[in-house]
């Protein structure tokens, strides 16, 4: 449980995957995950493994958002069926792509 991140072997994408609850718990793991992110690349956020995503993950979702800018793409894919419900609640579909 918990956050990993794995960079492409041709290092033009970032998968970070959150597994379990993305909560204030993981807030530190999360950023972490992304402070060494290179402009430019390709960030995919895996939610296929979390099980429960409250307001604090939202927000770290917008932060992860605010570091990159526009220099990278962020495609948030595989969310659970509640995880996509809250993403779609809180008008996330807007901000991200979310790919199923």
């Amino acid at each position: 449980m918990g956050v990993t991140a794995h960079r492409s072997e041709n290092g033009e994408e970032v998968t970070v995957t959150v597994a379990g609850r993305f909560d204030y718990r993981v807030y530190d793991s999360f950023k972490a995950s992304y402070t060494a992110i290179d402009n430019g690349q390709q960030i995919n956020v895996d939610l296929s493994k979390t099980e429960y995503m409250d307001s604090s993950a939202l927000g770290m979702l917008l932060m992860l958002r605010e570091h990159v800018g526009k220099a990278a793409d962020i495609l948030i894919v595989n969310p659970t069926p509640d995880v996509h419900r809250v993403l779609s609640i809180a008008n996330f579909d807007k901000l991200f792509a979310i790919k199923q």
